[in-house]
Order: C-alpha cells, then sequence, then structure tokens
C-alpha cells in the first residue's frame, strides 16, 4: 500500500512539472512584472479573441503580464487544471462550466472583492446568483443564455400588423395574439405550441415560477406544483388552440422544434416560438425573413425568468496575486472595449456597462438588447428536477395526449404532478 501511494504520489508531481508553465509561488517575473495565469479551453476565434483582450489589458497596465494556458477541449483543461491543483501549482483564473460545484473547496471566494475590485453591481442579479455556492460568490459568469420568444418580424409586417413589445402581461399576449390572428393568412398561426418541444420542461418550468410553484427544492426534495398549477398551465394551451392563436395538435405535431430545420417558424407556419437566445444566430441564418426577440409574458412582474451561464471565471484559492486577479476578471467581464473583443463566444454579457458597447454582429446586438430589458427581469434558476430526461420525455407525452384529446387538462395536470413526485423519490 506504501509503494502504491508513494508511486502515486511521484506520479502527480511528475505530471504537475510536464505541465506547468510557471509556479504560483512566485507571484513576480524577474522584471518585477506581476505575472496571472489564465487557464481555459477553447480554439480558434477564442484564443484569438482571448488574446487580444489580454493584450489590451497589459497595455493599459504596464506592470501586468498574463499568461494563457490553453485547451484544446473542456475534457483536457479539466486533466490538466487537476493535475496542476494537485501538484500545488494551479493558475490563478480557473475557467469552469457547470461543474463549479464539484471544485467549491478549491476556488478563492470573491465577495471580499465584490463591489471593489469586481463591480458586481452592474452585473444581472441572476448571474451572480449563478456563481454562488453555499453562500459564498466562487466564479463570475463569462456569459448566459436566457430563455426567450423569437418573432418573424418580416412576416408580421408583411401581413399589417403591428410588432410585438418587448414586455407584456399575460392577458395583453393574449390580445396581441387575437389581433395577429386577425392578420395573418389562412394556414399560418399566431404563436408556435410549445409543448411539442421535446425541451418543453423549459416553458413549463418558465409558467411555475411565473406562479410562484417552482418544479423543484434541491434542500427539501419537494415541488411546489399542485395537479391544479399543472391544470392551468395544460388549459392556457388549450384555450390558445381552441381560439386559432396556436397550430391544431396534428399540425403542431408534424415540427419537431429541435432545431431551425425542424422549426415551424423557419418553416413559415407560426409568427413567434420560443428559443434560447444563443439559438438566435443560427435560426436568423436560415431564414431570409428578420427576426427578433421579446419576454415571455409577465416576466417584468414576477421576475420568473433566468440566465443559464455558459462558463465561469473562478479564481484559485492558492493564488498569490488575487486582487490583481480579481481586476483582470473585472476587466473581462465588464469593460466595454472588452467586450466588444470577446463577443459572445463565451456567452452574452450579464452586464450593463458591457452590454452598453453593443456588438458588431446584427443578431448579437439583438440579444444584448433583449437582456437589457430581460436581465432584470430574472432571478436564481430552479433547481433541476432529478431524472431530467425522464421528466422531459414524459411531460412531453402527458402534454399531447391532452392536445389530442386523449385525456383532459385535470387529468393531465394530475399526471404530471404524480410524475413530479416519482421522479423527485427516486
Amino acid at each position: 500500500m506504501k509503494k502504491f501511494l508513494l508511486a502515486m504520489f511521484l506520479f502527480i508531481t511528475g505530471m504537475a512539472m510536464v505541465f506547468a508553465t510557471g509556479s504560483s509561488d512566485s507571484i513576480k517575473a524577474d522584471d518585477g512584472t506581476t505575472v496571472i495565469r489564465w487557464a481555459y479551453w477553447g480554439s480558434g476565434e477564442r484564443v484569438t479573441i482571448s488574446q487580444a483582450a489580454i493584450d489590451l489589458y497589459e497595455s493599459r497596465n504596464p506592470g501586468i503580464r498574463v499568461n494563457p494556458e490553453v485547451s484544446g477541449g473542456a475534457g483536457d483543461h479539466f486533466v490538466k487544471v487537476d493535475t496542476q491543483l494537485a501538484g500545488g501549482n494551479g493558475p490563478d483564473i480557473i475557467q469552469m462550466g457547470g461543474n463549479i460545484y464539484d471544485y467549491a473547496d478549491v476556488l478563492l471566494p470573491l465577495d471580499q472583492y465584490a463591489g471593489s475590485a469586481i463591480k458586481v453591481a452592474v452585473i444581472d442579479p441572476s448571474a451572480v446568483a449563478s456563481g454562488t455556492i453555499r453562500g459564498k460568490l466562487l466564479g463570475i459568469s463569462t456569459g448566459v443564455t436566457m430563455p426567450s420568444l423569437v418573432y418573424n418580424k418580416t412576416m408580421i409586417q408583411k401581413a399589417g400588423a403591428s410588432l410585438p413589445a418587448t414586455s407584456m402581461t399575460y392577458a395583453q399576449f393574449r390580445d396581441y395574439l387575437i389581433m395577429l390572428k386577425s392578420k395573418l393568412p389562412a394556414g399560418t398561426y399566431p404563436m408556435q405550441d410549445i409543448g411539442v418541444m421535446s425541451s418543453s420542461s423549459t416553458p413549463f418550468g418558465y409558467w411555475t415560477r411565473f406562479n410562484g410553484t417552482p418544479l423543484f427544492n434541491a434542500d427539501s426534495k419537494t415541488t411546489s406544483v399542485t395537479a391544479a398549477a399543472a391544470q392551468k398551465y395544460l388549459e392556457l394551451f388549450k384555450d390558445f388552440r381552441d381560439s386559432g392563436l396556436i397550430p391544431p395538435a396534428d399540425i403542431a405535431s408534424g415540427y419537431a422544434e429541435s432545431n431551425a430545420d425542424t422549426s415551424s417558424l423557419i418553416a413559415g407556419k407560426v409568427a413567434i416560438a420560443y428559443l434560447f437566445t444563443s439559438q438566435l444566430g443560427g435560426y436568423q441564418a436560415a431564414t431570409t425573413d428578420e427576426l427578433d426577440l421579446i419576454e415571455f409574458p409577465g416576466a417584468a412582474a414576477a421576475k420568473s425568468l433566468w440566465q443559464a451561464p455558459s462558463q465561469f471565471y473562478t479564481v484559485n484559492k492558492d493564488s498569490k496575486n488575487a486582487l490583481e486577479t480579481a481586476k483582470f476578471i473585472n476587466f473581462l467581464v465588464n469593460d466595454p472595449d472588452a467586450a466588444l473583443i470577446l463577443g459572445s463566444n463565451r456567452g452574452s454579457s450579464a452586464s450593463t456597462t458591457a452590454r452598453a458597447a453593443g456588438s458588431t454582429s446584427k443578431a448579437d446586438q439583438k440579444i444584448l438588447d433583449y437582456m437589457s430589458v430581460a436581465g432584470p427581469h430574472s432571478s436564481m434558476e430552479t433547481d433541476h428536477v432529478p431524472n431530467d430526461t425522464e421528466f422531459n420525455s414524459t411531460l412531453y407525452l402527458i402534454y399531447q395526449r391532452v392536445a389530442f384529446g386523449q385525456i383532459s387538462p385535470k387529468e393531465g395536470g394530475e399526471q404530471i404532478h404524480d410524475l413530479l413526485l416519482r421522479l423527485i423519490s427516486k
């Protein structure tokens, strides 16, 4: 056993020496320059723009040098970082993804720099919350994506209808759909039937947040969704269907709604559909019609939207340059000039000061405009339901049974409630 432990120690130490490009024990280069090591993954455009941001920062801060340590993919990145950390030679900045929770014990709480070195007040609250673990700010979001409704601006204008407001109540939204129906040509519908999507749990999750009955609480292992609450969701779309505001079930089910190629929006069948903001560019590239974004109804009053973080900037708890590292992260996240360089490669900015810089990409600019309105209408994302894949697929089946009249909304609500309880208790 002792021989095995010794061998493992020698292996880890040796690998750390292979991967290391500097040492956290030395906070200054020979010329007195402070060196910040930034480990991230990516290639091509990401490497080019990251280096451009580094060059700008170094030109403004002559006493600082930022050394990028780049891996081609996330897998290679974390193998490398794990080895460095095991050898006590981790980088100052570690790019993280959704696995940030797994690294909580090796990351530096940034609360001491919040409001000073890192201007968190200009970052959307839900983005700050996404990097807060067990009450400590451990990660600063590199960028985010948000749920949204996308509309075909060209189609609506050709029909002679007014464009939708970015923020509406549910009553205003229904009235708008009725008006739009009266303008659109026969066989075209105001909105997509959201329930036919394989990811329909996302708009359902929005509805439960809007109604103050979130899907799941991981701490208590409970759901606030009752059978009656789920029934109301099914009744909402039954009303839309019966009123001709969404396609009949047989037409809606002909579109998989999994990407632009299978989208009723891109096919010209509906004027409004659901997207995450990060998908706008891909959908826009699939049509010559102009697309734009609006919020789900009721978001302004209930703050029921959320921001899904793309990645995080985190700081090694053993960093000897923590303050200077925090300042550099603030630059990456909040500086308008850095925002123009970095674009949306790591997600759309959650910082109001960065968004104010705009974007050279028309689609990205529309996302920034949307987030300027929707960002303040967001709150921390609800915990994901256990066995999320099964929840998605079964929710879809229940919704379809209601849509085709095989069961009533009341029966569907009961089935959704039973499904949640079963998955949570697994």
